[in-house]
This record gives C-alpha cells, structure tokens and sequence, in this order.
C-alpha cells in the first residue's frame, strides 16, 4: 500500500490529537469492509449470510457478493460500503415523491433511493460522466426500477429545467476521497490539501444548483466519503449561513457526531453524522440532512407550463409523419403505438403480471422511431437534457413482431409470475455464455428466465422446449 502522506498525518493529528489520531491511521492498514443490501421490491430468496446485520440499514449485511451469480444478475443484492448505505436511509423518502439524486453513479444510492419510492413518484438520477452514467442506468435497470429518468448532465442544466421541483435532493459530492484509502491507492496518490480546497469549491458550486432545484420545506441531504473540515462542517456552515437551511439530527448507530468547531461554530452541526473507519462501520462518510425553509419563493411557480405532472402523456391527436435523415429521432417524432403495434406488444408479453404502480401501461405507451417505452416524465420536459433512459422501455418493434426490453424484465420480477422457465446452476452458466438451450416445457413464445427462483432475462420458447436466448450481449459472462 502507498504510504499516507505526510501533510495527511499531520492535519489529523491536529484536528484529532495524537491517540485518535493514531487510531485512524492504524485503521487505514486494515482491510477495507464489505456489505450488501436485498432488493426488497423483487421476488426470490438470497443465498448469501445474513447473520451479521449492517446497523441501521434495513435487509443490509455485512459479507460479500459476486457478480456472477443470480442475486446479482437478477437484481437482488447491491454490494456496497456499509457507511455508504447512510445518506439515503437519512433522506426522508415516501412513495410519490419527487426525488433527485445529482451525482448519482455507480448507483448504490440511487437504487437505495428507489425503494424507498416503492415505485411511485419519481427518482432523476444524474451523473456527469457519460462512462459512469452508463453504469448508472445499467444498476437501475437491474434494480427493476421504473420510475427513474437517468440523465448524464451538468448542475447547471437540470436546474434550468427543474427550479423549485424535488421534495428531496441527495448530493453525495465529488470529494478528496480521503474515505477510498483503503481501497484506491489512487485516492492515496492525488491527495493534497489542494485539492481538498479544489473539491470545496466544486461542492459549492454543485451545491448552489441543488437548492434552487429544492421545494420550500424540502429536504438536502449532503454526503462525501471524506473526512476534512473543508468538505464538511464547512459547507455545512456555508449552506445554513448562505440559504438558511435547519440542519436535522441523524439516528446513527456508531456514528460520531459533527463538530462544530470544524465549521461556523453552530451548535446544531452536531447533528451531523460522521462515520470513522476506526469505529467499524466502513470506510468513512459524512452526512448532513437539511431541510429548506418552508417559506421561501417557489420558483417552479415561474415555469409554468414547462412542467407536466409525472406521468401525464401528450394525447397526439395528430400524429407526426415518421422522420427521415437527420429529423428521424427527434422529439417530433413521438407517436404512440399504432393499432396493429399495439396487437404485435399485446402479443409478446401476454400472460405476465404486473406490478402495481405499471397497471395502466398500456394507456401510457409512447414510441420513439421503433422503441416503445412508457415515460416517467413528459418528455418535453426534458428538452435540452441528455437522458439515457426515461422510466421504463417496454421493448423494440421489429418487422411485424416486438422484442421486449431486459429492463421489462427485471421489472417483471417484482410480482409472481407463471410464465418463468426456472434454469439450474450449470444451466443458468451456460445462460450468461449467451447459449440457447434445450429444456422441458409446454410454455410457447417469451418466457421469463431464472435461477433459484430469481428472475433475470427473458427467453423465447419454441413449442419443441428450445430456449432462445435473450440476455443482452453486453451483460454477458
């Protein structure tokens, strides 16, 4: 391991004193800890230990995970740091809110985030980095989450959009990374008092977008995986100086409080929460959750018919032409299904059940050239974001037939269903090779593949028991 830097050692021991200190610096040698959370919108029983529980966290366990097998393909563990698992659990959250989760990749979370919705309201998850949005949207989808737009974009463009918008807005900032230590020599590498200031302002300006997108009364809960004042109680201070923010306590089993006398001095930065990787939580986070003041200027208000409820649907009485060259894609060129699409889709995906909060999808189809989805948000209300998906995509129409989406099927795997071929291990193997496969059933046309129960692609059935495999070519193993 790289050695700790010098000005590191020294800073911390200034802040901390000698022996805690000396605590801190001996636990950044040891092991880096590991956890998971079950996905508890999805059907199926997780293999993994559960005997040692992670405090705090509902379905969260210490232990690890691998990503090939099928809790992880289907979408029913997330592996993450344990102290990580915080800022969304302080968060409050309730089915039909509308949430923003602004620096949102690898998506642990965001996916933390979206059972708490429960699969109602909505949930932006927004990453900068086209890489990691990737990532980002690959997560949810696996997470069955439906009723999430993943946006790859700047602050400043989603608050041109959305002013005064979201009930609650998690940022869980670009920070030093002084938390990673154990686990990214690279974050050992680059630390400099430097570029622990370069990261405050960047939190700042970060930050300055966030509230203006936040409803009076609504709620910020501001994270890093860092443990400098800097990053910290002083953008904690800046915010209540600044915007006038109530800073509210956190329940946190093995977390010490703030300090106050890293920030401003207000006495209610002890409400804040920071775990050490010295107490035994994980690597290191901080969390502050505000709340805004209920009485400032709704500046949604100012926007007016630039917002449309969460899941309205434009009616397109008349429909657009298809588009053609450069135009074909383009916003104009939303239509919904026609009547003889619409009979392809009903055919393909008869027979499964589905979740609650998706009854009405049929009535809320939209199509995009040839891919169907059914949008969260109005998608003129995202004009000028770069989205890279918009609730859920039901599939794709092809020549006179329609392939469903593997988002619809780990959405499918919130309910019971009948229409499952249930593979065994060497089977479900040879599944993530992307091989077809012979099996015994009586089921015709796409059927829902699992393992151990869980639900993790589609298939297509021939009436002879041959399996068409449908796994996406990109998640393939």
């Amino acid at each position: 391991m790289i050695e700790i830097p010098d000005q590191f050692k020294e800073k911390f021991t200034g802040l901390l004193g000698q022996e805690e200190a000396g605590k801190l610096l001996e636990s950044l040698a040891e092991p880096s800890k590991k956890a998971y959370r079950i996905n508890s919108l999805k059907k199926g029983a997780v293999a993994y230990p559960q005997e040692e529980v992670v405090p705090g966290i509902p379905n969260a366990y210490y232990g690890e995970v691998s990503g090939k097998d099928p809790e992880w393909t289907a979408g029913m563990v997330y592996s993450q740091d344990p102290a990580a698992m915080f800022p969304a659990q302080a968060i409050p959250v309730k089915p039909g809110d509308k949430v923003l989760d602004l620096c949102a990749a690898p998506g642990g979370k965001s996916t933390a985030l979206a059972q708490k919705l429960q699969g109602e309201g909505l949930l932006v998850a927004n990453e900068i980095s086209p890489s990691r949005a990737k990532i980002l949207r690959e997560n949810l989808e696996r997470w069955g989450v439906a009723n999430a737009v993943v946006t790859n974009c700047d602050s400043f463009a989603l608050s041109a959009r959305f002013p005064g918008f979201f009930d609650a807005i998690l940022v869980d900032a670009p920070c030093s990374g002084e938390g990673m230590f154990r686990k990214s020599e690279d974050a050992i590498k680059y630390w400099s008092q430097e570029n622990v200031d370069l990261c405050a302002d960047r939190q700042r300006e970060i930050l300055t977008e966030a509230v203006k997108m936040l409803k009076p009364g609504g709620y910020l809960l501001y994270s890093t995986c860092t443990f400098s004042p800097e990053e910290d109680e002083e953008i904690v201070s800046w915010l209540l100086d600044e915007y006038g923010f109530k800073l509210l306590p956190i329940a946190a089993e093995k977390a010490a409080p703030g300090r106050p006398e890293w920030g401003n001095g207000d006495a209610s930065l002890a409400n804040c929460a920071r775990f050490w990787p010295q107490d035994g939580v994980g690597e290191g986070q901080f969390v502050a959750s505000l709340q805004k003041a209920a009485g400032e200027e709704n500046f949604a208000a100012e926007a007016g018919e630039a917002f449309y409820p969460v899941r309205k649907i434009r009616k397109n009485e008349d429909k657009k032409k298809k588009g053609k060259g450069k135009n074909k894609g383009n916003r104009s060129s939303l239509e919904r299904p026609s009547k003889e699409e619409y009979g392809y889709i009903s055919e393909a995906i008869a027979g499964f059940n589905w979740p609650e909060s998706l009854a009405s999808w049929p009535s809320q189809m939209l199509k995009s050239q040839d891919h169907v989805f059914v949008p969260t948000l109005e998608p003129e209300q995202l004009k000028g974001i770069k989205v890279l998906n918009n609730g859920l995509e039901l599939g794709i129409l092809k020549k006179k037939r329609f392939e469903p989406s593997h988002q619809l099927a780990e959405v499918l795997g919130q309910v019971d269903q009948e229409r499952v071929v249930d593979l065994t291990e060497d089977e479900y193997d040879h599944y993530l090779h992307g091989e077809s496969l012979q099996v015994n059933s009586s089921l015709k046309g796409f059927v829902l593949v699992s393992c151990r129960g869980m639900i993790f692609s589609f298939g297509k059935l021939s009436g002879k028991g041959q399996l068409k495999n449908y796994y996406p070519k990109g998640l393939r193993q």
